[in-house]
C-alpha cells in the first residue's frame, strides 16, 4: 500500500443511490422458513425475496388487515 493517496480528482460513485440500507427485523420462524423454501424453488436468496415482496406491497400500496382483539 501507498503511504498515501490523492483523491483529488475522485468523483462519487453513481451506483450508490441505488444501494441498498442494511436494517434489523424480527420476523416470525415460519415466515423465514416460507421465504427460505421459496428461495431454494426460485433459486434466489430469500432476503431479496422479501425485499421484492415488501417493494411490490409497497408499490402498489397494499396495507395489512388488522384485526385486534380487545
Amino acid at each position: 500500500m501507498r503511504p498515501e493517496y490523492d483523491f483529488s480528482k475522485a468523483k462519487p460513485n453513481p451506483y450508490t443511490r441505488g444501494l441498498k440500507r442494511q436494517i434489523t427485523i424480527r420476523i416470525d420462524e415460519d415466515t423465514v422458513a416460507y421465504f427460505k423454501a421459496l428461495s431454494s424453488e426460485v433459486g434466489m436468496p430469500y432476503q431479496s425475496l422479501i425485499n421484492l415482496y415488501l417493494r411490490d406491497c409497497a408499490k402498489s400500496r397494499r396495507k395489512p388487515r388488522l384485526n385486534w382483539s380487545a
